[in-house]
């Protein structure tokens, strides 16, 4: 619900993010989870000099839940990487800012990022784009297909609108202006609530791709 009070929620320790509610023992458990995971690789950082990204940070993190319900788990486990520009927004950031004071030094090389999404897009043969949500996260995979001259089709999935000139309600012909997505390219924006309608795409596409394939399998 959009409309929970928010002072209700204060007073009861949960905290709200759009329609979803995070109550503060779930940041406790994160933090009992993340900060040995930052010592560990800050001690890797000192001894071996590597540097980290925050793709690699997530990798480790997938790495580290080791539970199959987790979806950093399974980019983890099959290579898959996962970009996150604004790494020390959030959760993330604030343990980060907490393990600093006691233990300052520890580097995350975000160029190494721009440099890796980048060439991802330039040395793929074709890009698509399902946009969720928008903002940030937006605007940095559609810069890297500007880096290719464009995706080939896209998919943007918020409710922001155009006239406020925010990077979220930018339909999909603003990208091609910029050569982020080209002008042959399907594209379409659905004005929705991203929660709501992301699990109707998967259940007609990916899902039923997959339950096809599998009694195709079943039966041979």
């Amino acid at each position: 619900d959009f409309n929970l009070p928010g002072a209700k929620l204060r007073d009861l320790g949960i905290n709200r993010i759009g329609n979803m509610l995070a109550p503060n023992q779930c940041y406790i458990d994160f933090q009992n989870f993340f900060i040995p995971l930052i010592k560990e690789l800050h001690e890797e950082q000192k001894e071996q000099g590597t540097t980290f990204t925050p793709s690699m940070l997530i990798n480790r993190m997938g790495k580290a839940i080791n539970n199959e319900e987790s979806v950093y788990y399974w980019c983890w486990k099959n290579d898959i990487p996962v970009f996150c520009p604004s790494i020390t927004d959030g959760a993330v950031g604030d343990n980060l800012f907490f393990y600093n004071y006691n233990h300052p030094g520890f580097v995350i090389d975000i160029v190494q990022d721009i440099v890796k999404i980048n060439k991802i897009a330039m040395e793929a043969k074709h890009t698509g784009m399902l946009i969720c949500g928008g903002g940030l996260i937006k605007h940095h995979i559609c810069n890297a297909n500007m880096m290719r001259d464009g995706a080939d089709f896209s998919v943007y999935i918020n409710t922001a609108q155009e006239f406020d000139c925010s990077d979220s309600g930018a339909k999909p012909d603003e990208a091609i202006s910029w050569g982020k997505i080209r002008p042959e390219a399907k594209s379409v924006k659905i004005y929705a609530e991203t929660s709501i309608v992301l699990p109707l795409i998967v259940s007609q596409t990916f899902a039923k791709y997959h339950d096809e394939a599998r009694k195709v399998k079943d039966t041979e």
